[in-house]
């Protein structure tokens, strides 16, 4: 049989939340990142905790995009849409390519399913204008009660033998695009190590799936391969953002000599963060899970006096309720790092879709004059270099900084190469130096106006720190007005003098008609965007910003270079307003969604091409 070689290919994996989606997606994912393909994911589910079985509202889906290059989007449409019910059909379907392969379980289409799914009629293809051609439709509950028919000892029961549907829909993948089921078999033996029997029925069930595609040769899609280019030497996994940021506060916390401390409190989509460290006690990372919000904020600013790199970890409405132990860090100038992963708001809003709304927020979101510095991940796999990059200004600089991630690059993933930890800057605390022992008053500071930090324990160095405004010479209470104005400008002169990467212009930078500009995990969709109209002989260019307070020294001189600029954020113009304020004359276009679902490429193009053909 002929295997076809392709550039990349993108698989949508979707059914009712219990249908294991996220985890087929994932496990196809890691598979293709261990053979070095680029991949970009997003899992994209309902925020109900369990919808009623088959219904419209409870569909789970899982996109990944795997290339043979990079790859910096899911995708907007997928070539492989797998549906395992038809309310999954009917909600996914809009997903798909006009030519995409359907792989469907047509044991879940029967009359009550259609019904629950609203469709009108028993051809529910011919209703939804589906070429049945292009349908792979098989029995697929019937074969994995076939496949683990004859289990054996430690036969699983017969709930749990439905939960095994996913992974024929992953063996049947597997088999189209020629993946390594050894991979699959390898990663289900350790997730299910302390339950060998599922993790045994499970691999049985991807191996019939493989061979069903493998013994029918579906005339539907023809197996293709994506073979790797460029591929840079290394050990490689599949990470999301969320793992890679708690990996990012690790290295960092190793790097500095300090205990890592998070104090946080569950919060969708940020509370992964908290799962993966409370697993690294061996490597001195602390956890509490604190009863609320600001139990987790001011915990993690006690954590930081006594000599931590301590970190709280939350999303939109957790940032609010924080703001005032945060505004202690501010005051104290104690180093601690807040994770907010937006999601779509106001209130509880859309808690499991994406949004850039909290930026505002992040830059002015508390009382008196309090600045902080803000940082923003550009993807799953950068979610790493910016905690690193967070920890490393907090610990340098003696304040707390906003590290902005969002729910759509937390929760998607990326081919991640593992670092080498020797490469990365020192982070180097600015502590007290014994010589000032005996002179040293808690706001003494360095030639470049970081306070030194004095950490409990050391004898000489006794001190007190709090909410109220201190003196700046002998850190005792004080109301007086001059005293307070210079303390406010020296805590605002500290963070602008914060060094930060000069923005970096891509594309056409030299002599582009329009450049477009955005911030955070939109980075993906705006290069893909740029790429595609660069390919059309359209002079565009990119600047993405993660670093947004204090702005690149050449942020005016970028902005100001080019004939048009346009500002693309998934807010109402939050980055467009504060790029407004700091860089004086500055006037752009706005190109604004708040869908808590992605760009689309497609639609980014579209919009930019008529700005760049308008007089």
């Amino acid at each position: 049989m002929e295997v076809k070689e392709k550039e990349s290919v993108v698989v949508r994996f979707s059914g009712d939340s219990g249908d294991g989606m996220q985890l087929a997606g994932n496990i196809f994912s890691t598979i293709s990142a261990t053979v070095g393909n680029s991949i970009s994911t997003f899992p994209d589910y309902p925020a109900d905790i369990r919808a009623p079985q088959g219904s419209l509202t409870g569909v789970s889906g899982f996109q990944v995009h795997i290339g043979a290059s990079e790859v910096y989007t899911p995708g907007d449409l997928c070539d492989v849409l797998v549906a395992m019910n038809a309310a999954a059909l009917k909600t996914q379907y809009r997903y798909a390519k006009p030519d995409a392969a359907i792989i469907i379980d047509t044991d879940s289409f029967g009359s009550k399913d259609l019904m629950k799914a609203q469709f009108q009629t028993e051809d529910f293809l011919g209703e939804m204008g589906i070429d049945p051609d292009r349908v792979i439709a098989c029995p697929l509950t019937s074969m994995v009660k076939d496949a683990l028919s004859s289990s054996g000892e430690g036969q699983l029961d017969a709930k749990s033998v439905l939960k095994c549907r996913n992974m024929f829909a992953l063996g049947l993948v597997c088999w189209l695009f020629d993946r390594d089921l050894d991979i699959a078999f390898n990663f289900l033996r350790e997730k299910f190590a302390k339950k060998p029997a599922v993790a045994e029925a499970n691999i049985k069930v991807i191996q019939a799936g493989y061979d069903y595609g493998h013994n029918t040769h579906s005339s539907v899609a023809n197996v293709c391969r994506i073979e790797t280019k460029n591929k840079v030497p290394g050990r490689y996994m599949d990470i999301t953002g969320n793992k890679a940021t708690a990996y990012g506060f690790i290295a960092a916390a190793e790097k500095a000599g300090l205990k890592l401390y998070l104090g946080s409190y569950p919060i969708t989509p940020a509370t992964d963060v908290l799962h993966e460290l409370s697993k690294h006690k061996s490597l001195g990372v602390i956890t509490v899970q604190c009863e609320d919000e600001i139990a987790g904020c001011a915990s993690a600013v006690g954590a930081s006096f006594a000599g931590a790199l301590a970190v709280t970890s939350t999303s939109g409405p957790g940032l609010c309720l924080k703001s005032e132990a945060m505004n202690l860090a501010v005051i104290m100038e104690l180093p601690l790092v807040v994770l907010d992963v937006q999601r779509g708001g106001p209130a509880t809003g859309l808690p499991t879709k994406s949004e850039q709304t909290d930026l505002l927020q992040a830059l002015f979101g508390r009382n008196g004059e309090s600045p902080m510095p803000v940082v923003a991940a550009a993807s799953p796999t950068d979610c790493f270099e910016m905690a690193y990059a967070a920890s490393k200004i907090a610990l340098e600089h003696m304040t707390p900084v906003i590290l902005l991630t969002d729910a759509f690059v937390a929760n998607g993933s990326g081919a991640f190469r593992l670092p080498d930890l020797s490469t990365y800057p020192a982070i180097e605390p600015p502590y007290v130096p014994e010589d000032l022992r005996g002179s040293w008053t808690p706001y003494m500071r360095k030639e470049d106006g970081v306070r030194y930090w004095a950490v409990p324990g050391r004898e000489g160095f006794e001190h007190i720190l709090g909410g109220l405004e201190k003196d700046d010479k002998t850190g005792a209470i004080s109301t007086n007005p001059e005293n307070h104005d210079l303390m406010t400008r020296k805590r605002k002169a500290k963070i602008d003098a914060i060094p930060v990467p000069d923005i970096e212009v891509l594309g056409d930078k030299a002599d582009a008609d329009l450049l477009v500009v955005g911030f955070g995990g939109t980075y993906g969709h705006l290069r893909a965007a740029m790429d595609e109209l660069r390919a059309k002989g359209k002079k565009i260019a990119l600047a993405h910003f993660r670093y947004i307070n204090p702005l690149p020294k050449n942020t005016a001189e970028v902005l100001q270079k080019y004939p048009k600029v346009v500002v693309a954020e998934q807010n109402m113009g939050q980055l467009a307003g504060w790029l407004r304020m700091k860089v004086n004359g500055f006037v752009p276009m706005q190109y604004n969604e708040v869908k808590g679902q992605p760009f689309r490429t497609s639609e980014l193009v579209e919009a930019f091409t008529k700005i760049l053909d308008k007089e």
